[in-house]
C-alpha cells in the first residue's frame, strides 16, 4: 500500500517524542507506561512477583513416538488457529473446533472437523483443548468468561494456550483452569501464517510437565520444534522477548531500504547483499522483496507486532530493564496503525518511515 493513498495524521507530533531514541542506541532510557492493566473481573499477583533467573530452555526437537488419541478442541481460527486446526484433522486427529465467527469453522468442518456452539462445549467434549486469540483480553474472556472453556474443564482435561500474551494473563488463566482440576500448558508459538501452514512452528512450551508430554505428539504434527521453560509465564516471556526483537529488527530494516534508495542505491540489491552476510536472517529475504515494492501481503499483522512491543514493554518495565530501542520501534508501529495499517503485514512499519521523509523534505 503506497503513502501517498494514506490519510496522514501529523506525523512530526507522533514522531517527535521518540526521534532521539530512533537516532542512537545509546539514547537516554526511555519512560513507558505499558504496564499491563489488571483485570478487574479476575485479579491476578502483579509482574514483579517473577523470577527470570531460572529459565530452563531444553529444547525437545525429535518427534514423539507416542499417538495421541483423545478428542481434541480447537477455539480461535484465525491466521494462525485455522491452517494449525486443519493439519491436526489432515493428520487423523478427532477435532471439535469454535470461533466467534462460525463461517470460519466451515472449511474446517468439510474436511471433517466436528462443531461446538461455545467454548464450554468444546472443552466439556475434549480431552485436550488448544486456543490461539488475538490478545489478552480475548484469551481471558474465551477461557474465563460466560461460557468459556474453564466451565467446561475437569478432571482428566487439558488446556494448551497458543495465543501470545503478557505474563499475567497467562497465570490467570492457569489458575482457574487449576481450580477445575484440570491441567494448563502455555504454549506461544514463533512462526507466522507459513510455518503455520507448513507445520513448521517453534512452541515455547511451560506448566504442567505431564501435559506437555500429553500433548508433544500434537505439537509435533504443528511445529517443527518445542522447548519446555518450567513454570508458567516462562512461555510468555520468551515469545515476548523474541517478538521484541523481531519488531526492532524489522523497524531497523525499513530504515535501510529507504536510506539504500535516498542516496541512489538499488535496494532490491540491499535485500541481497544483506541475505548473503552476517546479519542475514529469513525474515529479511522473505519480507524484502515485498517492500521494495511497497507490498505487505499479511503473515502478522501489524496491530499484533505492536501489540507484542507494548506487552515486552511492560514486561521490561516490571524488571527495571531499559529497552529504549524496543520502545522506539513501539512508537513507530503505533504510527503505522493511525495511518489504517493494523491489518496489514507487520513489514508495513516502513510506509510511517516513508510519510516521515516526505514531512521533513
Amino acid at each position: 500500500m503506497p503513502s501517498t493513498l494514506l490519510a496522514k495524521p501529523n506525523i512530526n507530533n507522533l514522531l517527535s517524542s521518540t526521534a532521539m531514541a530512533l537516532c542512537s542506541a545509546f539514547c537516554p532510557r526511555i519512560s513507558t507506561n505499558f504496564r499491563p492493566k489488571p483485570f478487574s473481573s479476575f485479579p491476578s499477583k502483579p509482574l514483579l512477583s517473577l523470577s527470570f533467573k531460572v529459565f530452563s530452555s531444553q529444547a525437545t526437537d525429535a518427534s514423539s513416538q507416542d499417538k495421541f488419541s483423545g478428542r481434541v478442541g480447537f477455539l480461535g481460527l484465525g491466521i494462525m488457529g485455522s491452517p494449525m486446526a486443519q493439519n491436526l484433522i489432515k493428520a487423523g486427529c478427532d477435532v471439535i473446533v469454535w470461533n466467534r465467527t462460525k463461517s470460519k469453522c466451515d472449511p474446517l468442518i468439510s474436511l471433517g472437523a466436528k462443531y461446538s456452539s461455545s467454548p464450554e462445549e468444546v472443552a466439556a467434549n475434549c480431552d485436550v483443548t488448544f486456543s490461539m486469540l488475538a490478545d489478552p483480553e480475548s484469551a481471558i474472556d474465551v477461557a474465563c468468561g460466560k461460557n468459556g472453556a474453564v466451565s467446561g474443564m475437569g478432571p482428566g482435561k487439558g488446556y494448551v494456550d497458543v495465543s501470545t500474551v503478557d505474563v499475567a494473563t497467562s497465570k490467570l488463566i492457569n489458575e482457574h483452569i487449576k481450580a477445575r482440576g484440570a491441567l494448563f500448558l502455555e504454549a506461544p508459538v514463533s512462526g507466522s501464517k507459513k510455518p503455520a501452514e507448513d507445520g513448521q512452528l517453534i512452541f515455547l512450551t511451560a506448566g504442567d510437565r505431564s501435559l506437555y508430554e500429553l500433548v508433544s505428539p500434537l505439537l509435533d504434527i504443528l511445529g517443527k520444534s518445542r522447548f519446555y521453560l518450567g513454570e508458567v509465564g516462562n512461555g510468555a516471556a520468551m515469545k515476548l522477548v523474541v517478538n521484541m526483537i523481531m519488531g526492532s529488527m524489522m523497524a531497523s530494516f525499513s530504515e535501510g531500504i529507504l536510506l539504500s534508495k535516498k542516496v541512489g542505491l538499488d535496494p532490491s540489491v540491499l535485500v541481497e547483499v544483506v541475505s548473503q552476510g552476517a546479519i542475514s536472517a529469513p525474515m529479511y529475504s522473505l519480507k524484502g522483496p515485498s517492500m521494495v515494492k511497497s507490498q505487505y501481503p499479511t503473515a502478522f499483522p501489524l496491530k499484533h507486532q505492536q501489540k507484542d512491543l507494548r506487552l515486552a514493554l511492560g514486561l521490561a518495565e516490571s524488571v527495571s530493564q531499559s529497552t529504549p530501542i524496543a520502545a522506539a520501534a513501539n512508537e513507530l508501529y503505533k504510527v503505522a496503525k493511525s495511518y489504517g495499517l493494523s491489518d496489514e503485514d507487520f513489514s508495513a512499519v516502513i510506509e510511517a518511515l516513508k510519510a516521515k521523509s516526505q514531512d521533513t523534505a
